[in-house]
């Protein structure tokens, strides 16, 4: 089982990666948050999974331990596929699903390509009590504690950015987006890398 990878990113698409580890070129399936944070020539570390099938042996790969695990559970759903699971983390944080799940909100769901109105149902009846919902967070709360800014800010130090810097932009993003930006993983980070700049993280390139 390959449960994790730490390499040089060779190239990113908007749903996969290629990381060189050891001189072997893994590629990734990820989040198209992921995929937008990897910059080839850039270390980056993900949490993965292995899927095998008679025919194939895929990798999926995580920013952070949290969506491997709620991955994990949609993929032990009855009709939740690796790639609907995916799908699911691409648009919902871990703590959104885990949400959804608890208000018995299948219609987070049905918005994700591949998911049906029953399938919806099911993931939320299937995982009741197996996710923790977040407690609910006081205006004083620094806003780099929201679902989709802790995404960012895990992808953002995964790929060398020091905590302190990717924080504060996350933050300054969050501030300054729509109510929609700030809740969407993917347009959250590509405005966070866009104040960020060209510059280069530091201490973990190549």
């Amino acid at each position: 089982m390959i449960s994790s990878l730490r390499g040089s990113v060779l190239s990113a698409t908007g749903g996969s990666v290629v990381i060189d580890v050891g001189g072997v070129g893994y590629h990734v399936h990820a989040t198209p948050a992921l995929a937008l944070a990897a910059r080839p020539g850039h270390e980056l570390s993900v949490h993965t999974v292995l899927i095998v099938r008679e025919d194939s042996m895929t990798l999926f790969g995580f920013a952070t331990r949290d969506e491997l695990e709620v991955f994990e559970l949609l993929i032990g759903v009855t009709g939740v596929g690796p790639k609907s699971a995916l799908g699911v983390l691409s648009a919902l944080s871990p703590d959104q699903v885990a949400e959804a799940v608890q208000a018995d909100d299948d219609a987070a769901f049905r918005k994700v390509s591949g998911i049906g109105p029953k399938t919806a149902k099911l993931i939320t009846v299937s995982l009741a009590g197996k996710l923790a919902a977040p407690a609910a967070r006081s205006a004083a709360t620094p806003v780099v504690t929201g679902t989709a800014a802790d995404s960012v800010l895990a992808a953002l130090t995964n790929l060398g950015w020091p905590e302190k810097v990717a924080a504060e932009a996350v933050e300054e993003t969050v501030g300054e987006a729509s109510d929609a930006d700030a809740a969407s993983v993917p347009a959250l980070l590509r405005l966070t890398l866009a104040r960020l700049g060209p510059a280069r993280p530091v201490g973990r390139s190549r």
